[in-house]
């Protein structure tokens, strides 16, 4: 009988998750000339979008450095969404996974788990690639770059988590509820306005922080801006409750991934 325990599910077919994954990434690219040399094209031509709009044209700044310039926002704008586009692709494509692989649905002994995941690991394929780009720009920055850089990975693993916890929720939900698809775009840009991607917290009023400010998405992300560009100590009580949320998600997310399962061949 198969285990409940997903790490145990995953570490057994953790080939079968590499090949899915190296799937994913393929089919991405399929029919490209450039192939996989747009994992790195469109990131940088995102980042040169940021500084023109956001920078030159509206001269947008967070207010923390202060010589802070265009380029200095735009490098902080471009870490926001690079982390945000890792939640923003699992809300996205979230509810399609399990409904595009009916063969896979009908085979009894298929791991269903390791499709979301496969999804998941692509999108941080990328968004890992864009965060790179950034390291890489941000030694030219007022701010320069420092060793505290080195906790990101501490940051981005409860993204992870929250992503597969959203991937594997809306992957289940998105079998019986095929409405749900069209929210996804609607809810994505509320969270993204609710995480302070394009403006900085400490201009939201206080009546509207009191709600924002346990949004872990918004910690995780201010707190990868702060160790990054601005050199601002991480809280370690933000990043323990962002650690807390990120493991409920996924936890729920998975939750509701084993309950609805035994289900998914009725409808399909």
């Amino acid at each position: 009988m198969q285990t409940a325990n997903p790490l145990a599910i995953l570490y057994r077919h953790r080939d079968l998750v590499i090949q899915f994954t190296r799937r994913e990434l393929e089919l991405r690219h399929k029919g490209s000339r450039l192939g996989h040399l747009w994992a790195l094209l469109s990131p940088m031509m995102m980042l040169g979008l940021y500084l023109f709009v956001f920078g030159l044209i509206f001269g947008g700044k967070f207010g923390v450095l202060p010589t802070e310039n265009f380029f200095d926002f735009a490098l902080a704008l471009f870490l926001g969404l690079s982390l945000f586009n890792f939640i923003a692709e699992a809300i996205a494509v979230g509810p399609t996974l399990i409904v595009n692989q009916p063969n896979f649905v009908k085979k009894v002994v298929f791991p269903l788990e390791i499709i979301p995941l496969s999804s998941v690991a692509s999108s941080l394929y990328y968004s890992l690639l864009s965060v790179l780009l950034l390291i890489l720009l941000a030694p030219f920055s007022h701010g320069g770059l420092t060793w505290e850089a080195l906790i990101l990975p501490v940051l981005i693993a409860p993204l992870a988590m929250m992503a597969l916890g959203i991937a594997w929720a809306l992957a289940a939900i998105g079998v019986f509820v095929r409405d749900i698809n069209h929210l996804t775009a609607f809810v994505s840009t509320a969270i993204m306005y609710g995480s302070a991607i394009v403006y900085a917290p400490a201009r939201v009023p206080a009546s509207i922080w009191s709600v924002l400010r346990f949004n872990p998405l918004l910690i995780l992300i201010d707190q990868a801006r702060r160790a990054v560009l601005w050199h601002a100590p991480v809280g370690l009580q933000e990043l323990a409750y962002a650690y807390i949320c990120s493991g409920f998600v996924l936890a729920i997310g998975y939750g509701i991934f084993a309950i609805l399962r035994p289900y998914f061949a009725e409808v399909i």
